[in-house]
C-alpha cells in the first residue's frame, strides 16, 4: 500500500466530515434564490483545493463562478492533467419523496444519501482528496494538475465554453479527467467510451385567440392540444424508430467489436425492470436495452402543458399547447441539424388551423473515444488496483456537453471514469453514493496520477 493511500485511509473519518459540509450547501444553480449558496459552494471548493496544497481562486463569469486550482511543480516536461467537475446540483423537489432531508447527508445501508452525493459533489471531492493525499505524504504530485470546477453544469454550462476559451493557455492540458458518471455494476468498475448528445426543444401549438367553451366550439375550431398530440405521435413509427425524414442519415453504426463487447456485459434485464418499475421495452426494436441506451438516438417527451389541469372538470378548448421534447444523439449527429429536420417535420405534419413554433432550449454534441492506448491502460491499472477487477468499457446514455468542447479547445484527450452505481437516483429524490465507491474512488485516483506519470 502506497503512502498516499495509507494517508487517505487514516484520514477517512475527516474526509466524511468534510464531504458532509459540502453536501449541506444547497448549491442549486437553477434557482436564483440559491445564488448565495452556489457562491458559497465555490468558496468552499477553493478552500479545499488550497488546503490540499494547490494555488486556487474563484473566478467570476456572467453567471455562477468557476473555481480553478493549480499545481505545476512536476515541471514543464511532465504531463498536465485537467480535472473537471461541478459543484452545483439539481433542485431537490419533490421534497416529500425524500426519506431524509436532501441537504442533510445520512448513511444508510452503505449509501450516502444527499443531493449531490453522486452528481457531482461527491465525485469532485474524490479528486481533491486524492491530490491532498499525494501532497501531504510526498510533498509533490507525479504530474501537473489543474482543477476546473464550475457551478452551472446542471443548467447547461452557458458560460463555461467562453471561460475556457478566454483562459485557454492557463487551462492547457494533455489529458482531461472527469468523474461524473457511473460504474456498470457494484464491484465492476467502468471506463466510458461514448456519451450521447442532446437536442432539447419546446414545441408550441397555437390556435384560437383565447380558451373557448368546448361545447360551443368543439368540432368547429381546431384544438391545439389535439393537434400537438398528433404531432407527438408522428415522431415515431410503430417499431419505435424516429420517423423524422433524414434523422438517421448521420448516425454512425458502432463496430462489431463494440457491439460484441456490449452484448457480453452481464446486463440483468429483470433487475433493471425492478429498478425502474417497468420492463426495458422502449425505443427501437431489434436492439438490446444497452445498445439503445449507448449507441442509438432517442426521442422523448419530457413535459406537456395545455388546457385545464386543476381539480374537477372544466370543459375548455385550449388556445395553446406546449411539449418539451428532447433527442439524445449519437455520432455524427448534431443539435443544429436535428433542429432543421424537426422544423421541416412540423411544417409537413401540422394540421390546418394550428400554428406551430419551435424554441431551442439547449444541446450538446455526442462524444466517442478510442478505448485503447496509454491513457486507457493507465486508468485500467488504477481501477484494477483498487477494485480488484479490470474495468469494462461502457457507454453513457446521458450528455456531458463540455467533454467535446474541452477536447477541441485544449487539444486534449478525455478520460471518463465515474464511481456512482446504477440506480443512484441522480436528479431524483433519494440520490445516493455508495460508501465503498467513495472510499475506493479516492484510492483509484491516487493510483491514477502515478499511472499517468508512468505511462
Amino acid at each position: 500500500m502506497s503512502r498516499p493511500v495509507e494517508f487517505a485511509h487514516r484520514e477517512r473519518a475527516r474526509f466524511y466530515e468534510e464531504l458532509w459540509a459540502f453536501l449541506r450547501i444547497p448549491s442549486v444553480s437553477a434557482k436564483s434564490e440559491h445564488d448565495g449558496d452556489t457562491a458559497r459552494a465555490a468558496r468552499w471548493v477553493r478552500r479545499q483545493l488550497a488546503g490540499a496544497g494547490l494555488d486556487a481562486e474563484v473566478l467570476p463569469t456572467p453567471g455562477h463562478p468557476v473555481v480553478v486550482g493549480e499545481w505545476r511543480g512536476a515541471g514543464p516536461d511532465a504531463p498536465t492533467v485537467l480535472v473537471y467537475g461541478h459543484y452545483d446540483v439539481q433542485p431537490p423537489e419533490p421534497l416529500e419523496l425524500w426519506d431524509t432531508p436532501p441537504f442533510e447527508p445520512r448513511i444508510r445501508d452503505g449509501r450516502i444519501y444527499a443531493r449531490g452525493s453522486a452528481d457531482d459533489k461527491g465525485q469532485l471531492f474524490l479528486h481533491i482528496k486524492a491530490l491532498e493525499a499525494h501532497l501531504a505524504t510526498r510533498g509533490r504530485l507525479p504530474v501537473n494538475v489543474v482543477v476546473l470546477a464550475e457551478g452551472e453544469e446542471e443548467v447547461g454550462s452557458p458560460n463555461l465554453v467562453p471561460f475556457v476559451k478566454e483562459h485557454r493557455e492557463r487551462l492547457a492540458a494533455d489529458t482531461v479527467v472527469i468523474s461524473d458518471s457511473a460504474m456498470f455494476a457494484p464491484g465492476l468498475p467502468s471506463l466510458l467510451f461514448s456519451l450521447r448528445g442532446l437536442a432539447y426543444f419546446e414545441i408550441h401549438a397555437s390556435g384560437p385567440r383565447s380558451d373557448l367553451h368546448s361545447g360551443a366550439y368543439g368540432g368547429a375550431v381546431p384544438n391545439p392540444a389535439n393537434a400537438l398530440a398528433r404531432v407527438i405521435g408522428s415522431l415515431h413509427d410503430e417499431t419505435g424508430r424516429i420517423a423524422i425524414a433524414g434523422f438517421y442519415d448521420d448516425v454512425v453504426t458502432p463496430s462489431r467489436e463494440t457491439l460484441a463487447g456490449i452484448r457480453g456485459l452481464p446486463f440483468d434485464a429483470e433487475a433493471y425492470a425492478r429498478e425502474v418499475g417497468t420492463v426495458p421495452a422502449g425505443g427501437e426494436s431489434g436492439y438490446s436495452a444497452l445498445e439503445r441506451l449507448w449507441t442509438r438516438p432517442s426521442c422523448d417527451v419530457n413535459g406537456l402543458l395545455s388546457g385545464y389541469t386543476g381539480e374537477g372538470a372544466k370543459t375548455v378548448l385550449p388556445a395553446g399547447a406546449m411539449a418539451k421534447v428532447s433527442f439524445r444523439l449519437v455520432p455524427n449527429q448534431s443539435p443544429e441539424r436535428v433542429k432543421i429536420l424537426l422544423e421541416e417535420h412540423l411544417a409537413k405534419v401540422a394540421p390546418a388551423g394550428v400554428g406551430f413554433s419551435l424554441v431551442e432550449l439547449h444541446g450538446g454534441r455526442p462524444w466517442l473515444a478510442t478505448p485503447e492506448g496509454p491513457l486507457f491502460e493507465a486508468a485500467s491499472r488504477a481501477l484494477e488496483r483498487s477494485f480488484g477487477s479490470r474495468p469494462v468499457l461502457t457507454g453513457e446514455g446521458g450528455t456531458i456537453p463540455i467533454v467535446v468542447e474541452l477536447e477541441e479547445i485544449l487539444g486534449a484527450n478525455s478520460l471518463l471514469l465515474g464511481f456512482a452505481l446504477p440506480g443512484a437516483n441522480m436528479h431524483a429524490p433519494n440520490e445516493w453514493f455508495a460508501t465503498e465507491c467513495f472510499e475506493k474512488g479516492i484510492d483509484t485516483l491516487i493510483h491514477l496520477y502515478d499511472e499517468l506519470a508512468a505511462s
